[in-house]
């Protein structure tokens, strides 16, 4: 014999784990070969010189060097011209 009543289920009681995204790098800063720049869920900002794209989009050093953010104009996929931030590291 049950000693408690039947429980329903709770729906809401998970929760995913932290991403932690975002600049990891400002500008200005001395980034080495292979450190992180910007873990990014898609392409928000452009890989300029010396920085490359991981397979999640995050951006990294190629070079040792500066970081430093800039913008550039692009032609989106309907003709529009859109302002992307860039980041390159010199």
């Amino acid at each position: 014999m049950a000693h408690r009543k039947a429980g329903g289920t709770a729906k809401n009681l998970r929760d995913s784990n932290p991403k932690y995204l975002g600049i990891k790098l400002s500008d200005g800063q001395n980034a080495q070969s292979g450190s992180i720049i910007v873990r990014q869920r898609g392409t928000a900002i452009l890989a300029g010189n010396n920085v490359s794209v991981g397979k999640d989009h995050t951006l990294f050093a190629l070079k040792s060097g500066t970081v430093k953010f800039g913008s550039k104009r692009k032609i989106s996929f309907n003709g529009a011209t859109v302002v992307k931030k860039v980041v390159g590291v010199i």
